[in-house]
C-alpha cells in the first residue's frame, strides 16, 4: 500500500504532541512501515526519541504550525495534546490535509466548553450541571448557583492541571488562580461543575474504523488532583449500565466522526451513567491495555486512522497500571528500582524518557497482569512503589 520511509512512495504521519502516549503511537505506526514525524513545544520529548525526525515549535502559533505542516506535507496529522491552534488545523483540512479524526473533532475536544455543549446541549446526554466563567466575579456567581463543593477546571488543560475542588465559597479565588496557572493556552475562561458523587469513574475506549464502532472492555481508574494514578481492566459493570455507557459513547463519537480511538470518560452513579469528557486519541488510563488486550489502544488507533479494519479487540487477561510521579525538579535525574519491579510476576515497566522532572510529572508506569483485577492492582501498585525518581541537586 505504501513504500519505505523516506521514499517517494512512503506514508507520512505527523504527530502534534510527543509525550508518552504519542511515543507508543509512533512505535505502532513504524511497525506498519509508516514514516513518522514528532512535534512538540520542547526538545527531547518522549516520541522524538523513536520518530524518524522531529521539530520543536509553539503549536499554539497558527502560522508556525501551518508553515511546518505545509513543508512536511504529511499524509496524516495526528493531534495528541490540547494545546494546538485548532483553527489552523481546520484551515489545513480545507487545503486537503487529513486531520485525525477530523479538524472539527480536534477543535471541539481540545476545550472543555465545546465538548460539554455538544454532549449536553446538542445531544441531550446526562452530565453534571455546569457553568462557565470568564472572571473571578462570574466564578463567584457560578459557585453560588451550583453550590459547594464544586469542581473548577480551565477550559483547556491536560493531565488534571489547573483542576481543583472548591469546598467553600471563600475558596473560589484560590481555585481561580489554580485554574489560570494550569491552563495550556492563554485565556481566563473556566468551567465550573457541580460535584458528582459517583460509585466509580471509567474510561470506555471507543473505536471507529472502516469496520464500524466497537468498544474495548471498560477501564476503571482513580484520579488524584485531576490526574490518573491507577487504572485497571476490566471494570465490572452490570449489563444495563454497560449498554447505557456504550450508547452515550457512540452518540458522542458518531457526532465527532472520523476514525481512531476515543477515550470517553464516564461517571457511574446511583442514578445512571453521566458523560464527563472525551479525547479523540489514546487515553492515559488506557496504558493498561499494553498488558491486557491482544491489540493495545495504540495499535488499534494506528490501524483505524490508516484505514485498516478493526473488527474486534480481545481482552487476554485482567490487568492494572500504576504511575510513577516525580517529586523533585531538574534535568539531572535517574529512575531507580526498575529491576526490583520487574521481579514481580507478569509485570512490565514503561519509562517514558522525559528530559526533565518537576513535582507531579508522570515519569513511568508499571503494568501488571493477573488472574483477577484485585491481584493485578495490588502488584501494579507494589511495582510502582519500587520505582523512584532521584534528582541530583549538585548537577543542576
Amino acid at each position: 500500500m505504501w513504500g519505505a520511509p523516506f521514499s517517494a512512495q512512503s506514508r507520512k504521519l505527523l504527530l502534534l504532541g510527543s509525550g508518552e502516549l504519542g511515543k507508543e503511537v509512533i512505535i505502532e505506526a513504524q511497525r506498519l512501515g509508516v514514516e513518522t514525524v514528532a512535534v512538540d513545544r520542547y526538545s527531547d520529548a518522549p516520541a522524538m526519541g523513536v520518530a524518524h525526525r522531529s521539530h520543536v515549535i509553539d503549536m499554539l502559533d497558527a502560522e508556525a504550525l501551518k508553515t511546518l505542516i505545509r513543508s512536511e506535507k504529511p499524509d496524516i496529522i495526528v493531534p495528541e495534546i490540547e494545546a494546538i491552534a485548532t483553527h489552523a488545523l481546520q484551515e489545513l483540512e480545507e487545503e486537503g490535509f487529513f486531520v485525525v479524526p477530523t479538524a472539527r473533532a480536534a477543535r471541539l475536544t481540545m476545550d472543555r466548553e465545546g465538548i460539554r455543549r455538544l454532549a449536553a446541549e446538542e445531544l441531550g446526554l446526562p452530565t453534571a450541571d455546569y457553568r462557565f466563567a470568564d472572571s473571578l466575579e462570574e466564578l463567584h456567581q457560578a459557585v453560588a448557583e451550583l453550590g459547594t463543593p464544586c469542581v473548577i477546571k480551565p477550559i483547556m488543560s491536560s493531565s488534571g492541571k489547573g483542576q481543583s475542588v472548591c469546598k467553600r465559597p471563600e475558596d473560589a479565588e484560590e481555585c481561580w488562580n489554580t485554574a489560570l496557572d494550569g491552563a495550556r493556552a492563554k485565556g481566563t475562561r473556566v468551567i465550573v461543575e457541580a460535584f458528582v458523587t459517583f460509585e466509580s469513574e471509567i474510561t470506555l475506549l471507543t473505536v471507529r474504523s472502516v469496520s464500524g464502532t466497537i468498544f474495548c472492555p471498560p477501564i476503571g481508574h482513580i484520579q488524584k488532583d485531576g490526574d490518573y494514578v491507577e487504572s485497571w481492566q476490566p471494570h465490572f459493570m452490570k449489563a444495563e449500565l454497560l449498554d447505557e455507557a456504550q450508547s452515550i459513547a457512540k452518540a458522542v463519537t458518531d457526532q465527532l466522526g472520523g476514525f481512531g480511538i476515543f477515550g470517553v470518560e464516564l461517571f457511574l452513579t446511583d442514578r445512571g451513567v453521566l458523560f464527563s469528557e472525551v479525547s479523540p486519541r489514546p487515553h492515559d488510563t488506557g496504558m493498561v491495555t499494553m498488558a491486557t488486550q491482544d491489540l493495545s489502544q495504540f495499535a488499534v488507533h494506528v490501524r483505524a486512522i490508516l484505514g485498516f479494519p478493526v473488527q474486534s479487540v480481545q481482552l487476554l487477561t485482567p490487568g492494572a497500571s500504576a504511575t510513577l510521579k516525580a517529586e523533585g525538579e531538574g534535568r539531572a535525574f535517574v529512575v531507580t528500582g526498575i529491576g526490583e519491579a520487574l521481579e514481580l510476576p507478569r509485570t512490565q515497566v514503561r519509562v517514558f524518557g522525559k528530559p526533565e522532572v518537576r513535582p507531579g510529572r508522570r515519569m513511568a508506569v508499571a503494568l501488571s497482569a493477573a488472574e483477577n483485577v484485585e491481584i493485578a492492582r495490588t502488584v501494579a501498585k507494589q511495582a510502582a512503589s519500587m520505582l523512584k525518581v532521584e534528582v541530583n541537586e549538585d548537577e543542576q
